[in-house]
């Protein structure tokens, strides 16, 4: 394994950390506190610099688990976007929405799937 994949092996850990955090602090509350906007935009922060890294490290093109890696990282783009937008619109203090509340959970369950996913693939490749 190149050094640039095994770095953005290490550093989508911290991405799933991150996500993990801000997820479980968002769905057990129900609001978006500065907490939460920290950890989302801190994961996302890591996951593009884990993208970039594997993106460095790879020889090959496009793939399947190339795809999936970018939509998940797509979702949880568009999920930290929309929390900062909903914070910034309605406060910290509110709830969240019913919709961005089961968008969040579709987002954040895809880039966990797509998580274990890349990590069996790659595994499976080595095999």
């Amino acid at each position: 394994m190149k050094i640039y994949s095994m770095i953005g092996s290490f550093v989508v850990i911290i991405a799933l950390i991150l996500y993990s955090i801000g997820f479980a602090k968002e769905q057990r509350k129900k609001l978006i506190t500065s907490r939460v906007l920290f950890f989302y935009t801190l994961g996302v922060f890591f996951d593009i610099s884990a993208t970039t890294l594997m993106i460095l490290g790879s020889s090959k093109g496009f793939t399947f688990h190339g795809f999936i890696g970018y939509s998940s990282l797509l979702g949880m783009s568009i999920d930290t976007f929309l929390l900062w937008r909903q914070n910034r619109k309605n406060g910290p203090l509110l709830k969240v929405s019913k919709r961005l509340d089961i968008y969040s959970r579709v987002a954040y369950i895809w880039w966990v799937a797509a998580f274990i996913t890349g990590g069996l693939l790659v595994a499976l490749r080595h095999v």
